[in-house]
């Protein structure tokens, strides 16, 4: 056998109908495929003288597996070699799908009862690249009215304007709301500044007659409520 032999790589087409990840997923079900499989099916094609579910290999084993490749950039992954404009747009929708379904709500006007409830509403902030803060509006029943991004940037050296915090607020009429943001770097516990913030919005809250209810931090690896460990709130 030569060399060239050797290193021939199938293609997706070449293989028995049986291991084809498309003819698997159908007959088996997804959950029978592997995450490389499934990358495989999205990405659909291979690179020059690789086949897909290779490709798909490499890259889960370039970002160690998928919650690595999750937070990867447009541009990182322009640097591997098979990954066209395409491939990219594909792997990139196929995160963003997967975000907005952990936060999707069969009743936008769902009622929030406990801590744990408004931090499932915003767990796709563990993913973000940036810090992030929102608010979530919640009506005199405490059912979600909207939950808006206030700010994008680094709360340690940018001052988030009060105003801008409550605007929506005021404007969607909502009596009450829960202020959260993110630590895309380190984990959920609060810093000075978090807990500085929290007084200062209680305080304009209580003035504009609009209650802060808690004050979610999320984390890489979870969530904190300022709230429930007795930090600010009373």
């Amino acid at each position: 056998m030569s060399s060239e032999d050797s290193t021939h790589q199938f293609t997706v087409n070449e293989m028995p109908l049986g291991e084809r990840p498309r003819e698997r997923l159908l007959s088996h079900g997804a959950q029978a495929l592997s995450n490389a499989e499934l990358l495989a099916i999205i990405l659909r094609t291979g690179s020059t003288g690789e086949n897909v579910i290779h490709l798909a290999e490499r890259i889960l084993n370039t970002w160690g597996g998928l919650v690595g490749l999750s937070k990867v950039s447009p541009g990182e992954l322009e640097q591997l070699t098979g990954m066209g404009p395409g491939k990219i747009t594909q792997v990139l929708a196929l995160f963003e799908l997967a975000k907005r379904l952990m936060t999707s709500r069969s009743d936008e006007h769902s009622v929030i009862k406990s801590a744990e409830q408004a931090a499932h509403l915003v767990s796709d902030m563990r993913f973000l690249l940036q810090e992030n803060v929102r608010t979530i509006l919640l009506d005199s029943s405490r059912r979600v009215i909207s939950i808006p991004t206030i700010y994008i940037g680094t709360l340690n050296t940018t001052v988030l304007r009060v105003s801008e915090i409550f605007r929506e607020a005021i404007t969607r009429n909502s009596p009450c709301m829960i202020l959260v943001h993110n630590h895309p770097s380190g984990e959920a516990n609060p810093s000075p500044e978090d807990i500085d913030l929290t007084r200062t919005l209680i305080s304009a809250g209580n003035l504009l007659d609009i209650q802060v209810l808690d004050h979610i931090i999320v984390g890489k690896n979870g969530w904190v409520s300022l709230k429930e460990i007795g930090i600010v709130f009373k």
